[in-house]
């Protein structure tokens, strides 16, 4: 019968196997997708697609806080002067 130990010992040694493998075939694959990339001479874009991080337009202000000025648009967490407050009250009127 195989002891706890011993299979303990294997595991062990499985897994430094298991990570060299990984490795190894990781930079294998890395390298293949440079050769590709330079091949045909993909762009970031082509490969990941267009990332959008908004429109970059800003957002109109629908709230005003008539003490401060301060104003939000109603995205996002709401502002303390907010708070348990009837948003009506401070809408801007267009």
């Amino acid at each position: 019968m195989v002891r706890y130990k011993e299979l303990l010992a294997q595991k062990h040694m499985l897994e430094k196997q298991i990570e060299e493998a990984r490795r190894a075939e990781a930079a294998a694959a890395l390298e293949d997708v440079r050769k590709t990339v330079a091949d045909f001479g993909f762009t970031p874009e082509d490969i990941f697609g267009k990332r959008r991080k908004g429109s970059g337009q800003a957002i109109a202000a629908k709230y005003r806080n008539p003490e401060t000025g301060d104003t939000w648009s109603g995205r996002g967490r709401a502002p303390l002067w907010l708070k348990g407050k009837d948003l009506e009250l401070f809408r801007i009127k267009e």
